[in-house]
């Protein structure tokens, strides 16, 4: 999690996390609609702790976060982007309660991969996630079209060459003794990496589900398309190992 920045413009918090424009919220204000600390608020330029202050609009309270991390069962179909002209993103999915401004997801999945995202407007929590000198680990499920054998375990062990990339070693286990299902757990995050690595052994890869960030499994009570709050103890988890 981002560490403490202190007090932030009032008005710049509440418009982030309510429907109102910074406009709408001068009307407040002007008003003696906007209380913090059980005082209201005079001057347009007012300034306030999300961590520390207690803030009240139109007499209703206000839970005022500095940032938000969302946990996301993303379904099939939909794109991990901000926006898209063509295809629903996975901003789409969040419902108006928790829209912040600034959400963006940490780390794409495919169109066709379901799974665990996460979104947050929390850019340096992001980074250390993504980063790859931090190099979280992510789980996946792989459902495959032809069996996987222990070359193929070997292979993703010692680190794979696909195309001009080097992969970093990653764990491949056979979860299935088909060796049509295997979890794949990897510390990066290139371009289709896995349906690359197990298609250079002629295998195709019909589905692909992200189960784990780091140290944090989706949760299995959130239905495919909804999303929920994290809390500190799971933020944590994800930067476990």
């Amino acid at each position: 999690m981002a560490e403490r920045k202190g007090p932030e413009r009032l008005d710049k918090l509440i418009a982030a996390q309510t429907s109102l424009s910074r406009r709408e919220v001068h009307q407040l204000i002007s008003r003696g609609q906007v209380v913090v600390n059980g005082q209201a608020v005079r001057g347009f330029d007012a300034k306030a702790d999300p961590d520390l202050d207690q803030v009240t609009v139109s007499g209703r309270p206000l839970a005022l976060k500095r940032y938000s991390y969302l946990m996301l069962h993303k379904p099939r179909g939909v794109v991990c982007a901000t926006q898209d002209r063509a295809l629903p993103t996975v901003l789409d999915l969040v419902p108006p309660p928790l829209r912040r401004s600034g959400l963006f997801p940490a780390g794409r999945l495919d169109k066709d991969t379901t799974g665990f995202v996460l979104l947050t407007n929390d850019g340096a929590f992001a980074h250390r996630i993504l980063s790859p000198k931090s190099h979280v680990p992510k789980v996946y499920t792989a459902r495959l079209d032809s069996p996987a054998g222990p070359e193929v375990c070997q292979a993703f062990a010692q680190g794979m060459r696909i195309g001009s990339d080097q992969c970093l070693p990653a764990l491949l286990e056979l979860v299935d003794p088909s060796g049509l299902v295997a979890r794949v757990t990897l510390r990066e995050g290139m371009y289709h990496q896995i349906k690359r690595m197990f298609g250079a052994f002629g295998i195709g890869v019909e589905e692909l589900h992200r189960d784990r960030i780091g140290g944090l499994d989706l949760d299995p009570a959130l239905p495919v398309g909804n999303c929920r709050e994290l809390n500190r103890e799971e933020l944590e988890k994800i930067l476990q190992e």
